[in-house]
């Protein structure tokens, strides 16, 4: 099958995440932070998009880096075609390269424990129902859904709030108030479908 039919047949979830940890400099008090997310999934010749967010009053970056991956991955209801954005090298390299020798060697590394453990075996766990793709973004380098996850991060960071799974998404009213209030991305066309099958 090829052209439009095959792309509005897509099992592609596109999952755009970030995180934020407010207070990263302070020694003598917690950092809250929090992580957030983009789905997106083409079908019917348009995009069904959802949000996720979710925080913690004590945490790190890389702590929420892997819950906001283990949260998205476990909201799909079936297997699926991911393709997972996310400007953490710590959970697109771990996530891919690095969890492969960690699962063999019983989550430990090669100094002793290994950092966030329990959290890598969650999202083991959560990975195998679906083939997942990694892909790495600079983070602020202007690419509407990452800076649409910061905003998500951010905000669920400050408020300590959750979204409790996934929710109808605010990024086309986001788009829309960054183009006129900004005049940002005023080039890119949110309607436009994902590449076409090889």
């Amino acid at each position: 099958m090829t052209g439009q039919n095959a792309r509005s047949e897509s099992r592609s979830v596109y999952i755009h995440a970030d995180e934020s940890c407010l207070g990263n400099q302070n020694t003598d008090r917690d950092s809250p932070g929090g992580a957030g997310g983009l789905l997106e999934y083409w079908h019917n010749d348009g995009w069904t998009r959802r949000d996720f967010w979710l925080s913690e009053p004590a945490t790190t970056n890389n702590r929420m880096a892997l819950k906001g991956a283990i949260v998205a991955l476990n909201a799909l209801k079936r297997p699926c075609e991911v393709v997972f954005v996310s400007d953490s090298q710590y959970l697109v390299r771990g996530a891919s390269e690095w969890i492969h020798g960690w699962r063999r060697s019983n989550w430990r590394r090669k100094g002793g424990v290994l950092e966030n453990a329990e959290l890598w075996q969650e999202l083991d766990a959560a990975m195998r129902a679906h083939r997942v793709e990694w892909k790495w973004v600079r983070g602020h380098a202007g690419h509407p859904r990452n800076e649409y996850a910061n905003y998500l991060a951010i905000r669920a960071a400050r408020e300590q709030s959750s979204s409790d799974g996934v929710v109808p998404s605010g990024f086309e009213a986001w788009l829309r108030d960054q183009r006129e209030k900004y005049g940002r991305y005023l080039d890119f066309d949110e309607w436009r479908g994902p590449p076409l099958p090889d």
